[in-house]
């Protein structure tokens, strides 16, 4: 777990990224206040996150299952307007996410779709979820194939527990500037085409999540609606360890 950042480091920073976002957007001709920022809260403490609530973030974006459990037994996301998980989901684990946030940006197979549907439906709820794509079709990553898109996108349309309000995509790691444009504009083509092809709930599908503390700014250019900000608030995450919130 890193350090506690101070309320006034974060507030400093979230007011720095706005205003990027703000520039990005005006530079695309769209109003920024259609695009949402997610803080990616990724090995940070519960007072970090109560710090950055404080600050004006309001929707907190956690990865990994045993933070978002210990952060919610903490009462650390009190303020927020929402809270979704945008990591990796072992079908295993969906019990402790769903019910307990907002939105799984992360669904990237029919398996994890379908374990979700079973617990949504087993706990009364109607649970929303954003489709994680494989935009660079990387071995290493999960999210479906952009040709399974349409597929896994009509059998959640057809589960009475799942609400689809989108597509993800986590584009290949590069530090070549506007290196992922490419990929942001395939995913805005994605989108475009899931929102035709399901046209009697497009009024459902609105979130394009893309673009991180690298890159958001190309990610607005291409019509992201929400993006996905750590080290840009939070400054460089440690060495990966066993992480637990305090």
């Amino acid at each position: 777990m890193t350090e506690t950042k101070s309320y006034e480091t974060i507030a400093a920073n979230v007011a720095a990224v706005r205003e990027n976002m703000r520039q990005a957007a005006l530079q695309a001709g769209r109003d920024p206040e259609e695009i949402t920022l997610v803080a990616a809260t990724k090995v940070q403490t519960s007072q970090t996150i109560r710090n950055a609530i404080q600050a004006g973030i309001t929707v907190c974006g956690e990865n990994r299952v045993q933070e978002l459990v210990a952060h919610l037994a903490a009462d650390a996301y009190a303020g927020a307007e929402q809270v979704h998980f945008i990591g990796h989901l072992q079908t295993n684990k969906v019990k402790q996410v769903v019910g307990h946030v907002d939105l799984i940006q992360s669904v990237g197979s029919a398996h994890l779709l379908q374990a979700i549907q079973n617990q949504a439906d087993k706990q009364g709820l109607v649970q929303d979820i954003l489709l994680e794509v494989n935009i660079g079709q990387e071995e290493s990553k999960g999210g479906c194939m952009p040709q399974e898109v349409e597929a896994l996108a009509r059998q959640a349309m057809d589960m009475s527990a799942v609400r689809l309000r989108g597509l993800m995509a986590i584009p290949p790691v590069s530090a070549q500037p506007g290196a992922n444009k490419p990929y942001f504009a395939a995913m805005r083509q994605l989108f475009v085409d899931i929102r035709e092809k399901m046209s009697d709930n497009e009024n459902d599908i609105v979130c394009l999540s893309m673009g991180m503390s690298g890159d958001f700014e190309d990610a607005i250019a291409e019509g992201a609606t929400m993006v996905r900000v750590g080290s840009a608030l939070f400054g460089p995450r440690p060495p990966m360890k066993s992480h637990l919130p305090s």
